[in-house]
């Protein structure tokens, strides 16, 4: 079946999640921002929906798709303003999955994939700590050898899905004094003693999205929960940070198009002076230069989803795509709320919606100074 970006396949699928997502999400959103949680039951009828993970292979309970359908169902969601909980599908289908898929063995694949398929599972990435955010270097979550375990100490902040989730990937120093050199990866579950979650981390957007900071105190890893080689995590990171980029800028794309289209909507109906708000020169000419930023944006994101496909992405690129997308997401929703006049600024409008749960989208992933660095070091070196 061909389902890349713009095939017949793809938009009937595409239908089909939109769908599923009006009766599974739609009635329920309001609420579930208003509890700043969704229902932990959510990820299991979208599991049974078939619409979690699909691109992890059959024999692990997926559909074995190209990664275009998830990035695909992240798209969806973003464009229908479930911005927190499109973050946190994302960090659990396309990024923990991937993690695994291409770094676990067969038994942590068999372990952990056929259950985050499925829902009964929910995965989490753990890198940023209160004193380490873009610059993973500075970690100081430790693991330390103990005959045939690993003992875990630490703490990990801004954590999505944190409250939710089963498993974490947690990156952890396994050698001290080497840095980057010294770190590894661990599959932690959850429901290991020493492994405790705050409350909520309260945001000024997402609220749908769990945050969390999660606590590490002398937690009995066994051997087998190592993800990769010793010592090998920020390598294992630094591969699978163009697919995590990706991820943010389909978020980026989409919402700025679902915004878009609220914006549209709203200026030929709401009228000021004698005639409709899309009447004037101005308001044209605004939503004029939106939607050339989207389609700019979204050009260059399909190029890098269809480069990612076929193992060619590379990392400047992708903080290019996510640099030029995240950045873009917040300019465009920006003026789109401008033309809402004082009701964009209102909870009532969705447009307000879209335009705080864009913010984040500039740090989260690596911040846009970070993504500004690595394009440089590929001119000018360090």
């Amino acid at each position: 079946m061909n389902m890349d970006i713009g095939s017949d396949e793809m938009t009937l699928f595409r239908d089909m999640a939109r769908r599923a997502f009006e009766q599974e999400i739609s009635p329920h959103f309001e609420q579930w921002e208003e509890d700043h949680l969704v229902p932990r039951e959510l990820w299991r009828t979208l599991g049974e929906a078939g619409l979690l993970c699909p691109d992890v292979d059959e024999a692990y309970g997926g559909a074995g798709t190209s990664p275009h359908v998830t990035l695909a169902l992240i798209e969806e969601l973003s464009a229908m303003g479930f911005g927190g909980i499109a973050s946190g599908y994302g960090i659990h289908s396309n990024i923990v999955a991937p993690y695994i898929i291409h770094h676990g063995t067969e038994a942590q694949k068999q372990q952990w994939l056929p259950r985050m398929v499925s829902g009964d599972a929910v995965g989490a990435l753990a890198m940023t700590e209160p004193g380490a955010g873009s610059d993973v270097q500075a970690i100081r979550t430790n693991a330390v050898r103990d005959g045939d375990e690993w003992i875990l100490n630490g703490s990990k902040i801004f954590i999505t899905n944190g409250i939710h989730a089963d498993l974490v990937i947690v990156a952890a120093i396994t050698d001290p004094g080497k840095g980057a050199k010294g770190t590894s990866l661990f599959l932690v579950d959850a429901l290991l003693p020493g492994f405790e979650k705050s409350k909520k981390i309260e945001k000024i957007g997402q609220h749908s999205s769990d945050t969390a900071q999660l606590f590490f105190q002398d937690v009995r890893l066994p051997a087998d929960a190592l993800l990769g080689e010793e010592n090998r995590g920020f390598v294992i990171m630094m591969q699978e940070l163009p697919r995590e980029r990706l991820g943010i800028a389909a978020q980026a794309v989409a919402a700025a198009e679902g915004a878009l289209a609220l914006t549209v909507d709203y200026v030929q109906e709401r009228k000021a002076f004698g005639q409709a708000i899309g009447a004037f020169q101005n308001t044209r000419f605004k939503l004029a230069d939106v939607k050339t930023e989207i389609a700019l944006n979204r050009a260059l994101y399909e190029q890098c989803a269809d480069e990612y496909a076929r193992g060619e992405l590379t990392a400047d690129k992708a903080a290019m795509l996510k640099l030029a997308a995240c950045e873009m997401q917040c300019s465009t929703v920006d003026e789109c709320l401008q033309l809402f006049g004082g009701y964009g600024y209102t909870s009532e409008y969705p447009i307000s919606r879209f335009y705080t749960d864009a913010r984040i989208q500039r740090i989260y992933g690596g911040s846009s100074e970070i993504m500004r660095e690595l394009v440089a070091r590929t001119m000018l070196g360090r």
